[in-house]
C-alpha cells in the first residue's frame, strides 16, 4: 500500500486536501446552487416577466409570506409568446395586469371589484404633527368598488373607441348569452356568456403568495433576488476573465522579458493600482460614453487585473530560473512557447486561487456600484440596487427586507467564494501534504 501510494499524482493529494475541508465543500456547493439558480433564472421565478418587473403598485412594500387576491386584466395588445430557451434567457412579457383587490362579484357580463387606496408609510422620524396628517389620511382612506366589463379581463379587446357596433362607440354588447366585441383588428367577435365567465374563473383570478414580501413598487423581492444571481455571477464571471487575460498577459511579458518591458508594465501596475475602484469605473464611463451591465463587466474586470498580474509576475520570476526552462531554450523553443507550453501550466493552483477571491471581489465591486448608480441600471435588478432601493425606504414601515434579503445573499455568496479560495490555497500547498 505504500508503494501505491507513492504513485498516486499530485492532483489525487490536491482533490483528498480539498475533500477533506468542509468549509471549502460548503462553499463550492452554495456556488454550484447559486450557478443552477442563475442558470434556470425565469423557470423558476414566480415572476418570469423581462427582469421580474411585473408591478401593482397597491401592495408596494408588504412583508414576506404576504398573500394577495390578483386579478389578470388582459393587456389591449398582442404579446409574443417565445420558445423555452428565449423565455430560459430574456423572460416572457405577461399577457396580463395584476390588479390587487379586496373580493370581487360577477354580475352577468360586469365585474365588480373591491380595491383600497395607498396609504402613506409612516416614518420613525415623523414629527407629531406629521403622524397625525398620516392618521387623518388614513381614516379618509376608502374602499373602492370598480366595474369593468367581464370581456376585458378575458379577451384582448379594441383599445379606443368604435362605430362598429354600435353608434356609441362600445367596443362589445350582449344579446342574450352571447357577447359580440372587437379584437385587436377591430374585427367582429362572438363568444358565450357562460364560457367567459367559466374562462375568468379558471385563469384570471388567482391568488399569490409573495414569500420574501414586495418592493417599493409591488414588484415580487424573491423573482428580483433569483434573477439578481445571474446578474452578479455573470459580471463576476466576465469580469473574471477580463482580469485574467490582462493579467497573465501583463504580468507573463514583465516577469519573463524584464528589463524596460518589467519596468514599463510594473510602473502601469503601479499606477491603476494607487486609483480607488469607483474613481476608474468613473473614468471608464465617461470613456464609454455608457452605463449598464456591460460598462459594469469591463470595468470591474478592469480594477482586478493588477492583482493577477502581480503573482503571474512573481511566479515567472522564480519559474524562469528552473532547469526545465532553461532546457527548452536550449532545444530552441520561442519565448511564447516556453510561456503557454512550460511555465504557466505550472502556475495553475495559484492562478486558480486568485480566480476565486477574484470572483468575490468582483461580486463586492458590481454590488457597490450598482448602489452608487454606475453599474447595472434599472429596471434590472440587481443585488446592488435592490440594497439601494431598500436604503432609500429605510425607517419607513415594512421595509426592512428590502435590505436585508439582497444583503444576505450578497454575504452568502462571497463567503462562499472566500471559503473556497481559503480550501484551494491549503489544497494546493505541499506542506499540507496527506500523510
Amino acid at each position: 500500500m505504500g508503494k501505491e501510494a507513492l504513485h498516486k499524482s499530485p492532483s489525487y493529494y490536491i482533490r483528498q486536501r480539498l475533500l477533506s475541508n468542509k468549509p471549502a465543500i460548503l462553499g463550492l456547493l452554495i456556488i454550484l446552487l447559486s450557478c443552477v439558480i442563475a442558470t434556470l433564472g425565469y423557470v423558476i421565478m414566480p415572476d418570469d416577466t423581462p427582469n421580474a418587473n411585473d408591478m401593482a403598485v397597491e401592495i408596494q412594500k408588504k412583508p414576506p409570506m404576504f398573500k394577495a387576491k390578483l386579478l389578470l386584466y388582459k393587456k389591449d395588445k398582442e404579446v409574443e409568446q417565445h420558445n423555452f430557451f428565449y423565455k430560459l434567457l430574456f423572460g416572457q412579457e405577461s399577457e396580463y395586469m395584476p390588479i390587487p383587490i379586496l373580493s370581487y362579484e360577477l354580475k352577468k357580463d360586469s365585474i365588480f371589484y373591491q380595491i383600497t387606496a395607498i396609504a402613506r408609510s409612516e416614518t420613525k422620524r415623523d414629527s407629531s404633527r406629521r403622524k397625525k396628517q398620516i392618521e387623518k389620511f388614513q381614516r379618509q382612506s376608502t374602499i373602492k368598488t370598480v366595474g369593468k366589463p367581464l370581456i376585458s379581463f378575458v379577451r384582448a379587446v379594441y383599445p379606443n373607441k368604435s362605430t362598429k357596433i354600435d353608434t356609441l362607440g362600445n367596443i362589445y354588447k350582449l344579446e342574450g348569452e352571447t357577447i359580440t366585441y372587437l379584437d385587436l383588428n377591430e374585427q367582429l367577435q362572438q363568444v358565450s356568456l357562460s364560457v367567459i365567465q367559466k374562462e375568468f374563473i379558471e385563469n384570471n383570478s388567482i391568488e399569490k403568495t409573495y414569500y420574501f414580501g414586495t418592493d417599493r413598487l409591488g414588484r415580487d423581492v424573491l423573482s428580483r433576488l433569483i434573477f439578481g444571481t445571474r446578474i452578479s455571477l455573470g459580471i463576476g464571471f466576465v469580469a473574471l476573465l477580463i482580469s485574467l487575460a490582462l493579467g497573465i498577459i501583463l504580468g507573463a511579458l514583465g516577469g519573463f522579458f524584464g528589463g524596460i518591458v518589467d519596468s514599463v508594465i510594473t510602473w502601469l501596475m503601479t499606477v491603476v493600482w494607487s486609483i480607488p475602484n469607483v474613481m476608474l469605473v468613473i473614468a471608464i464611463s465617461l470613456a464609454l460614453n455608457s452605463k449598464g451591465v456591460w460598462v459594469a463587466f469591463v470595468a470591474v474586470g478592469l480594477t482586478m487585473w493588477v492583482e493577477v498580474a502581480r503573482v503571474v509576475r512573481g511566479e515567472i520570476l522564480s519559474i524562469k530560473e528552473k532547469v526545465y526552462v532553461e532546457a527548452a531554450r536550449a532545444f530552441g523553443l520561442s519565448s511564447w512557447r516556453i510561456i503557454y507550453r512550460h511555465i504557466l501550466p505550472n502556475m495553475l493552483g495559484s492562478l486558480i486561487v486568485i480566480s476565486s477571491s477574484n470572483f468575490a471581489s468582483a461580486i463586492l465591486v458590481e454590488a457597490g456600484l450598482s448602489f452608487l448608480g454606475l453599474g447595472v441600471q434599472l429596471p434590472m435588478p440587481s443585488w446592488g440596487i435592490m440594497v439601494k432601493e431598500g436604503f432609500n425606504v429605510l425607517g419607513t414601515a415594512d421595509s426592512w427586507h428590502l435590505i436585508f434579503f439582497p444583503s444576505i445573499a450578497i454575504s452568502v455568496l462571497v463567503l462562499a467564494f472566500n471559503l473556497l479560495g481559503n480550501g484551494l490555497r491549503d489544497a494546493y500547498d505541499p506542506k499540507t501534504m496527506l500523510k
